[in-house]
């Protein structure tokens, strides 16, 4: 397909949608005042097909080819499940995204609510914010473009010079130069870092705007307490910041589990760093194992699912206080 038909269909597209709203438009217009129920209806329902269509069938479908062999003829019944905690490969894979739940989203969360109170209304807090803040705007893959070069080996023969930064401080005191990227499973925490280092400024900017509305008169009474220091960021800052600590940590945590960018960017999930969501596009696109894919995009929806029915549940508490 050329590039001029792909344009045509896309500009098909466009005119059908348009053309879709236009008429939901034009109907709702001419219900008679007071029908409010199919005023909903009109909008509701093309959201509810289109979620059908772009979400709830495409999670069926994947959950019906876990079931599959590798060619989605075959019928294996738990045979991919059992691959994912029998074989060493994947053991690993599910060991690396355990590394990475447990310690990116506390470690990031834990610099952003430091740093937020750190800088707390100093005389450089706009500048001082704007610097943690400024990996946000870069991509993943942009990241970890920089980190390569943080992380960068050259082999210490006849004096060359180390480009990457961590080895040539290594030079510098005396040691020999690493390859980072191949010693498992210190490799998989480096790739951390990256992430961490990109989530720390979304957890500080929101852990500081909460930090900021809370209110005065409880402050004050946390000083007439004899409160300071550390014991009102214990006592004080931390258990009213609290619903903003779960959204960071939670919000975090679901950007984790879906991380690709990083590990495909590295390693390309070599040298044991791959993730689940790493090896689902390995297994599935490259390697044509979907049954396996489909298995592991599973077991990455049953992973997100609490975090997000947690979430919600802390949301309604919130709600009803």
């Amino acid at each position: 397909m050329d590039t001029a038909e792909k344009l045509i269909q896309m500009v098909i597209a466009i005119a059908l949608f348009c053309g879709v709203m236009g008429l939901i438009m034009l109907l709702v217009g001419r219900v008679r005042r007071g029908a409010d129920l199919a005023q909903a209806l009109a909008f509701v329902v093309p959201a509810v097909l289109l979620l059908a269509v772009g979400l709830i069938y495409p999670a069926l479908r994947t959950a019906y080819q876990s079931f599959f062999d590798r060619t989605t003829d075959s019928f294996v019944g738990l045979t991919n499940y059992r691959a994912l905690f029998e074989r060493d490969d994947l053991l690993i894979v599910l060991r690396n995204t355990l590394f990475w739940i447990l310690v990116a989203p506390v470690t990031a969360t834990v610099i952003g609510l430091v740093y937020a109170v750190l800088v707390d209304r100093s005389r450089f807090e706009a500048f001082a914010k704007a610097l943690i803040f400024m990996p946000m705007a870069i991509s993943l893959v942009g990241a970890s473009v920089i980190w390569r070069f943080v992380y960068e080996y050259r082999p210490d023969q006849q004096n060359i010079e180390q480009i990457g930064l961590l080895n040539q401080i290594l030079v510098w005191l005396g040691f020999e130069p690493q390859q980072f990227m191949l010693n498992a499973p210190m490799n998989t925490f480096l790739l951390i870092a990256i992430l961490i280092w990109v989530q720390a400024g979304f957890a500080m900017t929101v852990l500081s705007a909460a930090i900021k509305g809370i209110p005065q008169d409880i402050v004050e009474a946390g000083r007439l307490d004899g409160l300071y220091g550390v014991k009102m960021f214990r006592y004080v800052t931390v258990p009213s910041i609290r619903p903003a600590l779960i959204v960071v940590l939670t919000t975090i945590s679901i950007a984790t589990l879906k991380v690709f960018d990083i590990v495909r960017t590295m390693t390309g999930g070599q040298f044991d760093t791959s993730i689940v969501a790493n090896e689902f596009y390995t297994q599935s696109l490259v390697r044509g194992n979907y049954g396996l894919g489909a298995a592991l995009a599973m077991v990455l929806f049953v992973m997100v699912v609490p975090i997000v029915i947690y979430n919600v549940r802390q949301m309604r508490k919130a709600d009803i206080r």
